[in-house]
């Protein structure tokens, strides 16, 4: 993906990488921990929306149970006995909810009658999502801009798309190349650049446990890929 870059802020400065190794015991071990992606679109079996919602919803239930009691927990305690559907009704219809096309935001452009021709920056968009490699929370900002080719989107359409990429087991990096795609796709141009800025809880909360680094994507196209077209973007988003 030769439109995007990754860095990583350590107390305050930029690093490449995510500035720490590890032993690993097999390639797998190797992906997950250097939060890799193989493949920009999300990795999806065949028969993935075979089970309704609510099927789904009672397996994933059944066998989380079973993860719970296999740590030792006894879900006879009130305060337990409903966290296995509770967690099955997060996955499904909160967390995850961006797996299924059928949520995916309908997107309605609007003629630029106003001939507006200059950058449009939406900045500072909640991005809420979860690592792929160890299904612990993403969490931080995206910012969106483009230049319109005849047609313009509504403002919280861009949000809504960058929520329901963002609602499933992700990479950064292919998050961010996501949602260049589909903006791309509905406003029929090259003239995208996304950028997120982003905390991962795989990082603050287990193995190096930084709590202060954030990790920075983006993805330039079309106009974009000039060097001052992208500084003037920057420069709305006071990054460098």
């Amino acid at each position: 993906m030769k439109d995007e870059f990754v860095l990583t802020r350590v107390n305050g400065k930029k690093t490449n990488g995510n500035g720490h190794s590890h032993h690993f015991t097999n390639g797998h071990d190797t992906i997950g921990e250097n939060h890799i992606a193989t493949t920009i679109d999300t990795p999806l079996r065949k028969d993935a929306f075979e089970l309704s919602d609510d099927e789904k919803m009672d397996q994933i239930a059944e066998k989380f149970r079973d993860i719970m009691e296999t740590m030792g927990l006894d879900l006879t305690d009130d305060s337990l006995q409903g966290t296995p559907r509770r967690v099955a009704k997060m996955f499904v219809q909160e967390i995850f909810q961006g797996l299924n096309p059928a949520n995916k935001p309908v997107a309605s452009v609007f003629e630029n009658k106003f001939n507006y021709d200059e950058m449009l920056v939406e900045k500072n968009i909640n991005v809420n999502s979860t690592c792929e490699h160890h299904f612990l929370p993403i969490y931080g900002k995206a910012h969106v801009a483009y230049f319109a080719n005849g047609n313009v989107i509504g403002l919280s359409k861009i949000n809504r798309i960058v929520d329901y990429y963002a609602r499933r087991p992700q990479v950064q990096e292919r998050l961010t190349v996501q949602i260049a795609n589909e903006l791309k796709s509905i406003l029929n141009t090259d003239d995208v650049a996304v950028v997120i800025d982003a905390d991962h809880m795989c990082v603050s909360s287990r193995g190096i446990k930084d709590g202060c680094s954030s990790t920075i994507t983006a993805e330039y196209c079309g106009k974009f890929k000039d060097r001052g077209v992208r500084e003037e973007f920057l420069k709305y988003l006071n990054l460098k």
